[in-house]
């Protein structure tokens, strides 16, 4: 039975809930911190061994927690992120991350990482301090006259209004956002943002796109980049550059 203590910073419920569950099935005891600041708060347990933390948080985002673990020599870390480029992977690692997941990931994947970042632990030790890289993270996506900011969870429209998004819309408009009118099914919406058969219905994401079309919405309701298309699902009908 493993004993190692682990702490889980994601902001999303259900994703959490679902980690959680999992790594204490295998035997972890867990943690858990719904944003950067509560995980602050946890970081003096001396028995903390590793912490898988999301990027995209609300608040103090995971880029940044990762820099202030680092700098007071903390535990290993596991960054968990929608964001997959090889740039995005490049910034957690040069923040101090000692592994990288991209969102969706296969469960059996994160154990192994989990196993493996352990082991590292065991024999090398803590985790050595690496030199943050200051003000990388900040990727910005421009897309039908929004610029879209994905690690701080917000959109500005052309007229600079901040529009602030949840961490599932965040996740929804980055899986659009890397499929520019490509018609995606919600079957694909739910595999690209949550992972295969993770639990969640698909009337569940007719709601979230709904939520996050009107947080996009104009004063003209042809111009929501975020179309549906009967019977086969939705598209963000843009080009998408990134700035």
């Amino acid at each position: 039975m493993n004993s190692a203590h682990l702490l889980l910073v994601e902001d999303d419920p259900e994703i959490r809930d679902t980690l959680a569950t999992f790594l204490r099935g295998k035997g972890y005891s867990v943690d858990e911190a719904a944003s950067g600041e509560a995980a602050m708060a946890l970081l003096d347990n001396p028995a903390l061994e590793l912490v898988l933390l999301d990027v995209m948080l609300p608040g103090i985002d995971g880029l940044e927690v990762c820099r202030r673990i680092r700098a007071r020599g903390g535990p290993r870390i596991i960054m968990l992120t929608a964001l997959g480029e090889a740039t995005d992977k490049v910034v957690g690692l040069e923040m101090g991350a000692d592994d990288y997941i991209t969102k969706p990931f296969d469960l059996r994947e994160l154990l192994a990482r989990v196993r493996a970042m352990l082991r590292r632990t065991a024999t090398d030790g803590p985790g050595a301090v690496v030199a943050p890289a200051a003000d990388a993270g900040d990727i910005v996506l421009r897309f039908a006259g929004f610029s879209f900011l994905p690690y701080k969870r917000f959109v500005r429209s052309a007229s600079g209004v901040r529009i602030l998004l949840t961490g599932t819309e965040t996740d929804l408009l980055l899986a659009l956002c890397k499929h520019p009118r490509q018609v995606l099914s919600r079957d694909e919406l739910i595999a690209l943002t949550r992972g295969e058969a993770f639990p969640i219905s698909a009337r569940s994401v007719d709601l979230l796109v709904s939520r996050l079309r009107r947080k996009l919405a104009t004063d003209d309701p042809l111009d929501n980049p975020i179309r549906t298309v009967r019977a086969d699902g939705y598209v963000l009908h843009a080009d998408v550059a990134r700035a």
